[in-house]
């Protein structure tokens, strides 16, 4: 959740050591420290049911999911992120600068939108996200709403998009061998008949 910008043109050392050392996170945008604010129950509830959905289905295989807590870097962009889900496959992998690591394999990416993170989620992430070569799905999920959009890697090198806004819908991942119900994803948010969330 970004908050504010507070040292603009930071290295990517004195980012990564200060946060080893940090109480929260902050994410990197090219040399300016974003600091993540709390997240909202909503957002928290579709996060956690999310990875749990994925964890679930990916034990004993050679796929290892990550919580936000799993921070990654895009050496295209210069920038380190902390997605509220990914998963990387065939042996994680991860960039060691300063000593600290940062995941650059994923092969999948949730984000969970907010309204201080939505245009950076749609916008600058989904671009930069689309240089990691690794990366073939990009899901972005919606907390106000039952909406999942779905870009896809397809073998020429472009990203096929798709919608879901319905709770009866299930959305193959074939990038990680899974399968998303929106109702397992939206399971613990109450929606009013107007289709948004009811505050909790």
């Amino acid at each position: 959740m970004v908050a504010h910008a507070e040292q603009p043109l930071a290295t990517r050392e004195a980012y990564l050591e200060r946060e080893e050392l940090a109480q929260t996170k902050s994410e990197y945008y090219g040399g300016v420290i974003i600091a993540m604010a709390g997240a909202s129950p909503e957002h928290d509830r579709i996060a956690g049911d999310t990875y749990a959905i994925i964890n679930s289905q990916l034990r004993g295989r050679l796929c290892e999911p990550f919580t936000s807590d799993m921070r990654i870097y895009v050496p295209a962009c210069n920038r380190f992120y902390y997605p509220d889900v990914s998963v990387a496959c065939g042996g994680s992998q991860f960039e060691s600068i300063a000593g600290v690591r940062s995941l650059v394999n994923p092969v999948l990416v949730v984000e969970v939108l907010s309204k201080s993170t939505e245009a950076m989620d749609r916008g600058e992430k989904l671009i930069c996200y689309q240089t990691i070569p690794s990366l073939q799905t990009y899901l972005i999920v919606a907390q106000v709403r039952p909406q999942i959009q779905v870009y896809e890697r397809q073998s020429d090198g472009s990203w096929s998009y798709r919608l879901f806004q319905e709770l009866e819908s299930t959305i193959a991942l074939p990038s990680v061998g899974c399968d998303l119900a929106l109702a397992d994803v939206y399971a613990r948010i109450e929606f009013l008949p107007s289709g948004e969330a009811a505050p909790s």
